[in-house]
Formats: C-alpha cells, sequence, structure tokens
C-alpha cells in the first residue's frame, strides 16, 4: 500500500514527490520463526545420492533446472542454469524443455509460467515466498493506479502475477535503469513494489517516479555502521551492493549491481577481496567463479543477536524453504505445480515480453 507522500531532494534533482516509508517486518514473518536460522548442511553422501536422482528423472521428464542465485549450494550445483531474475526469465523464455523446475521463489515460477504457459512449472516450496510480493496486493495497485490516468506502471519482477498483468513494463534489478531510460517521456511513472531499487534508478537516471511503499527484508537490514566498522577491518575490500539496500549503505558502495552484475564485477576487478552486501547464497557461485579471491558477507541489523556475533549474514527465509529434497520430490510428483488463470497469463505476459525485447536493445537503442 503507498505510504506517505513527501518532498525528497536525489543529487542536485529537484524536489520529487515520492514514497519515503518503509514495510513493517513483523507483519510480513512469521510469529516464531528466526528471521536468521542457521541451516543445517546435508552430508556429502546424501548429496551425492539426491543429485543422481534428480539427474535421472532430468533425462526422464525432459527437464530443465533453473536456480537463483541465493539458492542453497547443493542445488545451485545440480542446476543447468544458475543466475540472476533477468537471466532467469531469459532462459525460461527460451528453453525447450518440457518440464521447468524453478529453484527460487513464487513470484520466479510464476513468470516462468507466464512466458510458456504449455509448459509444466514446478516449484519445490508452494510457500517460498517474497516480501516485496506481498507488499503489493494486485487491488490496491489497481486502486491506486486509478488516481492518475497518465500513470506508466513499471513492475520490478518480484511481484505477483496479477499485479504483472497491471503494470506495462517489467523490470529487474540488473535492467531497471534502461527500463526507466525507455519508458516513455510523456508519461508519470510509477515504479512498485520495490522504494530502494526505484530510490537508486532515480539517482541513475534523473527520471522522477512516484514508488510503492515495498522492500526486501532481508536486504533493508544492512546498516551503514556495521558496513564501516566491517571496511575498517578489510580496508582493501571492494564493497558491492545490491539496490534493493538502504541508500545509507548504497552511499558506501564501489559497485551497485544485480547478483549477476556483482560476479562479473568481482571476476574483472583486480581487487583481491570483496565485502558482499546481498543475500549470503551468492558467495557460493562467487566463490567457485573466483576461487583466488576472498569474499565477505556483509552483517546484518538484528536486535537478537550482538554486533560481534559472526552469524549475522543475511539469509533470505524464502529462498532457503528449497531443499534438494523438496527437488526430487517435486520432479516425481510434478507438484507442487504452478497454475494461472488464462486472462493473466496472456496480460501478464505483454509486459515481460516488453522488458525482454528492451533489454535485448543495444545500449544506444534502448530508449
Amino acid at each position: 500500500m503507498i505510504g506517505a507522500v513527501t518532498k525528497h531532494q536525489f543529487d542536485g534533482l529537484p524536489p520529487r514527490l515520492y514514497v519515503q516509508t518503509m514495510t513493517d517486518l513483523t507483519g510480513l514473518l512469521n510469529p516464531g520463526i528466526e528471521r536468521f536460522p542457521l541451516r543445517k548442511p546435508l552430508p556429502p553422501s546424501q548429496i551425492d545420492a539426491l543429485s543422481r536422482e534428480i539427474l535421472v528423472l532430468k533425462k526422464q521428464l525432459n527437464a530443465v533446472i533453473l536456480a537463483h542465485n541465493y539458492q542453497v549450494p547443493e542445488i545451485q550445483d545440480i542446476a543447468d542454469y544458475v543466475g540472476d531474475s533477468l537471466g532467469l526469465s531469459q532462459q525460461a523464455a527460451a528453453t525447450p524443455a518440457d518440464v521447468i523446475v524453478f529453484c527460487g521463489v513464487h513470484f520466479m515460477a510464476e513468470t516462468a509460467k507466464i512466458l510458456n504457459p504449455d509448459k509444466i512449472v514446478v516449484l519445490p516450496d508452494k510457500d517460498a515466498g517474497c516480501s516485496l510480493e506481498q507488499s503489493c496486493p494486485a487491488d490496491k495497485l489497481e486502486a491506486f493506479q486509478r488516481t492518475n490516468p497518465n500513470f506508466w506502471t513499471i513492475a520490478y519482477i518480484n511481484c505477483s502475477a496479477a499485479v504483472k498483468a497491471l503494470c506495462d513494463v517489467i523490470c529487474t534489478s540488473g535492467n531497471a535503469v534502461k527500463i526507466v531510460e525507455a519508458a516513455p517521456p510523456d508519461k508519470d511513472l510509477l515504479f512498485v513494489p520495490d522504494e530502494n531499487l526505484g530510490a537508486w534508478v532515480m539517482e541513475q537516471t534523473g527520471r522522477p517516479m512516484t514508488l510503492w511503499k515495498g522492500n526486501c527484508y532481508a536486504h533493508v537490514e544492512f546498516r551503514r555502521d556495521a558496513l564501516l566498522e566491517l571496511k575498517k577491518q578489510f580496508p582493501q575490500a571492494q564493497v558491492v551492493v545490491h539496490p534493493e539496500s538502504l541508500r545509507e549503505v548504497r552511499d558506501l558502495a564501489d559497485a551497485i549491481c544485480s547478483t549477476e552484475k556483482m560476479i562479473d564485477y568481482c571476476k574483472t576487478n583486480a581487487a583481491r577481496q570483496f565485502i558482499v552486501v546481498t543475500e549470503s547464497g551468492i558467495l557460493h557461485r562467487m566463490k567457485k567463479d573466483c576461487p583466488d579471491k576472498q569474499f565477505i558477507c556483509a552483517p546484518v541489523f538484528d536486535v537478537m543477536k550482538m554486533p560481534s556475533d559472526s552469524c549475522r549474514c543475511s539469509e533470505c527465509k524464502y529462498m532457503k524453504m528449497n531443499t534438494l529434497e523438496k527437488v526430487r520430490d517435486c520432479m516425481v510428483r510434478l507438484a507442487p505445480r504452478i497454475e494461472l488463470p488464462e486472462n493473466i497469463l496472456r496480460r501478464a505476459r505483454l509486459p515481460i515480453q516488453r522488458m525482454l525485447e528492451i533489454s535485448s536493445r543495444p545500449l544506444e537503442n534502448a530508449g
């Protein structure tokens, strides 16, 4: 739901109207569930046995396994493709497989189904949701859109299929700047549901936007003071920050980018140490791709833990709901299966296809 609209100044830009509130995390997290639970790793023998079962099932089903960079290491290791939301969308759009096993969260699997309505799409855990998706109900968005007929709605991909169906174009953190720069100049831009990503895009493009009240609970836990302390310990380290983070954290970054671009940055940068400000699942791939470099997980704020506690890496509880056993089981049962109404499939496909088309343009032709 939209919060209080205020005036704000962005790096010399004239004051713009935008939403300056944050989601109340207590309403999004189930009571009794620790915000940052410790996950017990599977023994190697069990990982090996499950992986072999999955590979046999994949061949039998003519399936493709897509995994987000935040998935647990053993899932990343058996996936056909590991990447960010943009790369996963592109893979889903192009796959010749009959079955898509989507190891991510619910909105990602929905996106794959929208792009492949005739294929079977399964999600290992049907409850793997997203605080951003929850922050933007379709009925609330539709009501707000009616307040301004000139809105051009840009939706971050972290939203439901029903919300996508209401929007003009989708974006990811990897292409949000390009998508906003391509938006019609005569339209009033409404950016949903991530206010932090939207604020960063405004800083990069100078394009004013109205921002929805929503954020990623895992990324807003990073704090400036804790990051400054970590920089003192590792003064030579480069700081790479996801744009879903708060501005106080983004201001300390050497690079602000999507998970896929983070990996590219670490590969090509001459630095040997990197402080990584995003969900800790990405460290597995970073260490595989850059075994000669050191990656330090930025600590998150947690009132239940001391600042000196080393177990304060950010873990998205939704991403970590998927396990290797659940991957195997969903392939055996072909469930939980993603099903969407035909009208939602049809309407939501258009803004996703528009995003993919804009993303494929050379930079000079993106607008």
